[in-house]
């Protein structure tokens, strides 16, 4: 079985319910993905950070992040599984509110301006959440090279994404299922 079959045969198993859920968008679905499931499971992280790092190994990306927590163990994954080919990525996560202590960081990671950041998410389904976490790399100096999610519900979150000139790579999407 080759990775993306075993992510997949994971997810179905260990991540999707379906009934009547209320997603974090305020939307109504007959389908829950509960990904922390899978990102969370040596297994699931492994296979995600190496598919990833396929889909990135011709591009020049300096960092790899998205909004916390559900972009948090994509980002250390994708960076673990360049770095054992021996390329550095750094990780970096994004917060929902910025810091109210400290240096009051929006963005905690190694990053600097000018990286190109690849920016994960778990689930697409509007699109908010990715295309927030896009605006404060933005701010933050980096360009976004492009956005990777590990599940599209296939609901208009790509194309807002794709709106703001970013493409947009899944590595399954509900038509999986």
């Amino acid at each position: 079985m080759n990775k993306i079959e075993q992510l997949k045969s994971i997810i179905k198993h260990d991540a999707v319910r379906f009934g009547k859920f209320t997603l974090s968008s305020g939307k109504e679905s007959d389908l829950y993905v509960d990904l922390r499931k899978v990102t969370l499971n040596p297994m699931g992280a492994s296979i995600i950070g190496e598919l990833t790092n396929e889909l990135i190994r011709d591009r020049r990306v300096d960092a790899v992040g998205g909004m916390s927590i559900g972009a948090d163990p994509i980002a250390t994954a994708v960076s673990l599984a360049a770095y054992r080919e021996g390329r550095e990525i750094m990780a970096f996560l994004v917060r929902k509110t910025q810091k109210a202590h400290g240096t009051g960081n929006v963005i905690e990671g190694p990053i600097n301006q000018g990286m190109r950041a690849l920016v994960v998410e778990d689930v697409i389904t509007t699109g908010a959440s990715t295309i927030s976490a896009i605006e404060r790399v933005r701010e933050a100096g980096m360009e976004v090279e492009l956005v990777v999610a590990i599940f599209d519900r296939c609901e208009g979150g790509r194309e807002a994404i794709e709106a703001l000139g970013v493409e947009v790579r899944s590595l399954l999407t509900r038509n999986d299922l």
